[in-house]
């Protein structure tokens, strides 16, 4: 009776010690540590059930979240963010670089403005004192002839230019305090002529070229 007793112990032990290692090898199985599920394939199809396999276990949804590959989908969304405001900031740098330029243009075209207006102020200053040597060289060169001869030049040249010698005349008069010859050439002049110039004399005018009314 005891030893039949200690068999039957025996018996359920070893029962017990094969459930408890076959539950532990699915259990490793499950947790991908090692593959059994193969050698349990006849068990499972006894009682009905069709074994999950490394193919079927890929297809179906992961039970834990792959934390690489989430890792990597945040790298490459920070490069793309990266990505998007290094083109934002080119984008600002040309457009800064287009306002300088276009700055710089203006600059420079004002540059060129006020170097023609400098050259063109300095061609008609250069006219003028050249004119104005000429006439005071005309107006000494009258000073020193007999007046007939120099009224016979006066009646040669234009109004404007008479006028113009005929003023630096008196201007050198006065500076030297000398008598002017000037009525005196106009009263040898033709009296419509004489006239003429005194009345523009008179009104001081402003073009060279001013003609009778």
């Amino acid at each position: 009776m005891a030893k039949s007793g200690s068999l039957g112990k025996t018996i359920v032990l070893l029962l017990l010690v094969i459930i408890l290692a076959i539950g532990g090898m699915l259990w490793f199985d499950f947790l991908g540590v090692i593959h059994v599920k193969s050698l349990f394939a006849p068990v499972y199809k006894l009682f009905g059930l069709q074994p999950q396999t490394s193919q079927t276990s890929t297809n179906s949804k992961p039970l834990f979240a792959d934390l690489d590959q989430d890792r990597l989908d945040k790298q490459r969304e920070a490069l793309e963010i990266f990505k998007q405001e290094l083109e934002k900031r080119e984008e600002d740098t040309l457009i800064a670089e287009k306002k300088n330029e276009q700055i710089a243009q203006e600059i420079e075209n004002r540059e060129k403005s006020l170097e023609e207006r400098e050259k063109t102020f300095n061609n008609e200053k250069k006219k003028y004192d050249d004119k104005e040597v000429n006439i005071v060289q005309i107006a000494a060169n009258l000073e020193g002839m007999a007046p007939n001869n120099a009224v016979d030049i006066l009646q040669k040249m234009d109004d404007q230019l008479v006028i113009d010698v005929l003023r630096k005349v008196e201007e050198r008069a006065r500076a030297n305090n000398t008598s002017s010859m000037v009525s005196y050439w106009l009263s040898l002049m033709k009296p419509e002529r004489a006239a003429a110039i005194q009345r523009k004399m008179a009104s001081k005018p402003v073009s060279l070229d001013e003609e009778d009314d």
